[in-house]
């Protein structure tokens, strides 16, 4: 395992004030490296997919430090906010939030288009090569809604990878499929951190899902309760 670190959370504090303040995060602190599988659990309202939208810059509002890539988040403009996202990170979540509209392989071309770092063809080219890795090259062509929900999860999941991110973070990525697209699914994740050296950082109710990864972080009312 490669010791660049990839994620740094230092003391990560979040309040919500509705109507009275409460601590929802307490002083969360962890790091995370390259090409790691890491997966946070803990029961509903623990702050785990608060702690998500922190570290993923989608939420501003809180205490502490974000550290990705070596850059702290701190003070920077939602511009600056938006190309860290773009560039560095993959997301996938419970819904795969695919466009009806466009097939696979412009749903998955997507972010690369927007990030305009490469020419559309290097951007389709890309597009056919994760959809190859995810074993969903043949589908590249249909709608979403020709897709199972398996399937349409695992365009999600190349959708989050044609910018090459440097970490890919999950909220309940599994939580709509059944065992079967679940087990897929996680093999995916795997097969991304040892083979392609992907760094993983996953937020899940699946003990099962988490007892696999290569390490856990267990949450319990606003805190890391262990590591």
């Amino acid at each position: 395992m490669s010791n660049k670190t990839v994620l740094e959370a230092q003391k990560i504090s979040k309040y919500f004030h509705d109507p009275a303040t409460i601590k929802i995060l307490n002083e969360v602190s962890f790091t995370l490296q390259a090409s790691e599988f890491v997966s946070v659990i803990g029961k509903s309202g623990c702050g785990k997919s608060t702690l998500l939208y922190i570290l993923s810059t989608m939420d501003t509002d809180y205490e502490g430090e974000v550290i990705i890539d070596g850059m702290t988040m701190r003070g920077k403009m939602e511009e600056e906010l938006a190309r860290v996202r773009n560039e560095k990170i993959g997301f996938v979540f419970q819904f795969h939030y695919l466009l009806n509209e466009f097939n696979v392989l412009q749903n998955v071309m997507l972010p690369g288009l927007k990030l305009g770092k490469y020419s559309e063809q290097e951007i389709e080219h890309r597009a056919y090569e994760k959809l190859s890795i995810l074993g969903i090259k043949e589908e590249a062509l249909k709608l979403p809604n020709q897709l199972s929900g398996g399937q349409k999860q695992r365009v999600a999941i190349a959708r989050a990878l044609i910018n090459d991110p440097l970490l890919i973070m999950g909220d309940e990525p599994t939580g709509n499929l059944d065992k079967k697209n679940s087990e897929i699914v996680f093999h995916i994740f795997e097969e991304l951190a040892q083979v392609y050296k992907q760094t993983l950082l996953i937020v899940t109710h699946d003990n099962e899902f988490a007892d696999r990864t290569s390490r856990i972080i267990e949450m319990e009312d606003g805190r890391i309760k262990k590591m």
